[in-house]
């Protein structure tokens, strides 16, 4: 991603921040990591919550990436436009200076992002100066303007789906019965790092038989069996940006039982696909797919919200559910994933990441694992 990207990002979040007659913050601060990367390059990762790589402070004029000496070369190699301060001392006895030394008299940032104690520390600190600083939270600011992606972005994310494309079809031919799931979800992150992927963009889930009623199970020794469904949830990370896809296969005759429900699952994906354009409210593709589910009879047994949109993370806005409606844009990159699940028998679930184009869907995801099943 070249520098022109980032500055273009950082002043379009200066305009909705500081400009149009906005008073409610001076500067912004943005801790999460894919935030941090989307308007910096900074790709440093944070290992847990309580542990960060390093924070970006944004003002009308000022663009500071404040880390330790673990991130120090990385961020000055990456952060281009941004002046790196080292921290060498207590983080929040440094950093309240650093926001007293630009002026900001009210700050925004990343409440989901901040823990109490931090919070509670950093605020006792601003609260000692003659010109006290408040922390008002951002209220998701970067990650709406993360809900569009731009050309590059989506060029990237096409080049992962075809990655994990390539990766479940060559998978999914060498499958035989008897092969234990975690031996699966080995091979797959294998695969994922001999073909270039930076990593998996998510724990892979392969979850055979009774596992599959347990739409985040983790793979377990347990053997793959003939005729029942098995769930593969795989995505890997590209350039940074996270692609996400699931094919439910059977190895043999399918259970009759299962057999059926794939069938409702890709009725279900396919009316919802075709929902999925400019301008809908997010909740509308749920509710179609929902609505097929629950004609047959299963609505109770789909437990979860249709999709999510993708990009630097693997979860992140818009979500196509059933609450919380926002209109679909032009640029979206979001998954459409149906599923049923019979506790204690299985489940089919069928996932494709989508970009949102202005005549409806493009499906990134390439595998055409699919069965077709008649009525």
């Amino acid at each position: 991603m070249g520098t022109s990207a980032f500055r273009h990002r950082i002043a379009l979040l200066r305009q909705r921040l500081f400009e149009n007659g906005n008073e409610s913050f001076d500067a912004a601060w943005i801790l999460q990591p894919e935030n941090r990367r989307y308007l910096s390059g900074f790709k440093a990762q944070d290992s847990q919550l309580t542990e960060s790589s390093g924070s970006l402070l944004i003002t009308g004029k000022d663009l500071i990436l404040v880390t330790d000496g673990r991130y120090t070369t990385e961020a000055e190699e990456e952060a281009v436009d941004f002046q790196v301060y080292t921290i060498k001392q207590d983080f929040a006895e440094s950093f309240a200076e650093i926001l007293h030394s630009v002026g900001a008299v009210s700050v925004g940032f990343e409440e989901e992002f901040v823990t109490w104690g931090l919070h509670r520390q950093l605020s006792e600190k601003l609260r000692s100066f003659s010109s006290p600083v408040r922390l008002v939270p951002l209220e998701g600011i970067v990650e709406e303007m993360r809900e569009v992606k731009d050309p590059l972005e989506i060029q990237a994310m096409a080049a992962s789906a075809d990655l994990i494309s390539q990766i479940v079809d060559e998978v999914i031919s060498w499958l035989k019965p008897g092969m234990a799931e975690k031996r699966v979800a080995w091979q797959i992150e294998g695969l994922a790092r001999e073909k270039g992927a930076d990593g998996l963009a998510f724990p892979s889930i392969v979850a055979s038989g009774p596992h599959g009623a347990l739409p985040h199970a983790v793979p377990t020794e347990r053997p793959l069996k003939a005729g029942e469904p098995i769930i593969l949830d795989v995505g890997v990370r590209l350039h940074g940006y996270c692609s996400d896809m699931t094919r439910t296969v059977f190895l043999g005759e399918p259970d009759p039982e299962f057999r059926n429900i794939y069938r409702i699952v890709r009725q279900a994906q396919i009316a919802a696909l075709k929902e999925t354009r400019p301008g809908v409210q997010s909740t509308h593709p749920d509710s179609t797919a929902r609505q097929v589910i629950g004609d047959q009879g299963f609505g109770d047994y789909f437990t979860h919200s249709l999709g999510h949109g993708v990009g630097l993370a693997t979860h992140e806005r818009p979500r196509l559910g059933p609450r919380k409606p926002v209109k679909l844009k032009a640029g979206m990159v979001v998954t459409v994933e149906p599923g049923v699940y019979l506790p204690g028998k299985g489940g089919v679930r069928l996932e494709e990441m989508v970009v949102i184009q202005d005549d409806g869907p493009r499906i990134l995801t390439k595998s055409r694992c699919f069965y077709d099943f008649a009525p």
